[in-house]
C-alpha cells in the first residue's frame, strides 16, 4: 500500500471509529448501506460530530475561538486537499469527490454557531437551525449517495429535508430536558419548559408527524444501495417518536427517552429481513 493511500484509510478509520463511539443507531444504519458509502458516510458524520462537541461539550474553553479555528481548518483542507486533522481531512475528500457544496457546509457551521448564543429561537432562526444542523447533513449524505447524478440529486433534495427535519425535532423533545437544564436551550419557538404541557406537545408532534410522511416517498426513490440504511434510521426514529408520544409531557421533562440497544439490533434484523424477501 502507498503512504498516500494509507495516510487516507487511516483518516477514514478514525472518522469510522468516532460514529461507533458517539451513535450506536446511526453505526447500525450505516452498516445496511452498500459498502461503498459506509466510509464517506463515516467521514461527514465525523465532521458534524465533532463541530457539535465543540459547542456543546467544552465549557471551560473559548468556544467560539475553537468554532472559528475547526472553520478555518475545514475550508483550509478542503483547499489543500488534505488535513493532518484526520477528522477534517476524512471530510475533505468526501467534499471534493462528491462535489458537496460550500453553501451545505456554511449552513451546517452558521448553525453551530448558533448554540454558542441562543437559548431561545423565534420560528425564522428555528427554521435556520433545523435547515443547518440537520437537514443540509440529509443533503451532504445524498450527495454521496447520488454519486454525481444531479438530476437525482434535485429530485430528493425536498425528501432528504424533511427526513433531516424529522430526526432533529424528535431528538429536541428526546433532550428536552439536558438542553434546557445543561444548556439552557429551548428550541422549539415560543416553548416555554416550564410550561411544555399536552396541547404543546401534541402540536410539535403534529408537524413531526407532517415531516415523516413527506420523507417516505424520497426514501423509497433512493439508489438501491443507500435505501435500506436510510429506511433503518427511519424506522428507528419513528419508533423513538411513537414512544415520545405515548409519555406524558411530565416524563420527557424529567428523563431522555431511550431505544435499548437490543431492541435497535432486532428493529435492524426485522427490517433487513423484510427488504431482502420482498416484504420491507
Amino acid at each position: 500500500m502507498d503512504h498516500q493511500r494509507l495516510f487516507d484509510e487511516t483518516a477514514l478509520e478514525c472518522s469510522k471509529l468516532i460514529t461507533q463511539r458517539y451513535s450506536t443507531s446511526f453505526t447500525l444504519g450505516i452498516k445496511t448501506l452498500d459498502k461503498k458509502f459506509h466510509l464517506p458516510i463515516y467521514a461527514i458524520y465525523g465532521f458534524v460530530r465533532y463541530a457539535d462537541e465543540i459547542v456543546d461539550t467544552f465549557h471551560d474553553k473559548d468556544k467560539q475561538a475553537l468554532l472559528d479555528s475547526f472553520r478555518e481548518d475545514t475550508y483550509k483542507a478542503i483547499a489543500d486537499g488534505i488535513s493532518l486533522n484526520p477528522v477534517l481531512h476524512s471530510f475533505q475528500l468526501m467534499v471534493n469527490k462528491y462535489q458537496i457544496e460550500r453553501e451545505l457546509i456554511d449552513a451546517f457551521l452558521a448553525s453551530m454557531e448558533m448554540d454558542l448564543d441562543f437559548t431561545t429561537y423565534n420560528d425564522s432562526k428555528y427554521k435556520e437551525y433545523i435547515y443547518g444542523s440537520a437537514e443540509v447533513v440529509g443533503l451532504m449524505c445524498l450527495k454521496v449517495f447520488c454519486e454525481g447524478n444531479d438530476l437525482q440529486y434535485n429530485k430528493l433534495q425536498g425528501a432528504a429535508c424533511k427526513l433531516g427535519s424529522a430526526f432533529q425535532k424528535v431528538n429536541f423533545l428526546r433532550d428536552l430536558k439536558s438542553d434546557f437544564e445543561d444548556r439552557g436551550r429551548v428550541y422549539f419557538p415560543g416553548v416555554d419548559f416550564e410550561k411544555f404541557n399536552d396541547t404543546v406537545k401534541t402540536e410539535i408532534e403534529s408537524d413531526i408527524a407532517k415531516d415523516f410522511s413527506e420523507a417516505l416517498d424520497g426514501i423509497h426513490q433512493l439508489p438501491k444501495g443507500a435505501m435500506l440504511g436510510v429506511k433503518i434510521a427511519y424506522l428507528y426514529y419513528q419508533k423513538l417518536f411513537h414512544k415520545i408520544k405515548s409519555l406524558p409531557p411530565e416524563v420527557i421533562k424529567r428523563q431522555r427517552i431511550r431505544i435499548p440497544n437490543i431492541r435497535k439490533m432486532a428493529l435492524l434484523a426485522r427490517t433487513y429481513f423484510g427488504y431482502k424477501t420482498g416484504l420491507g
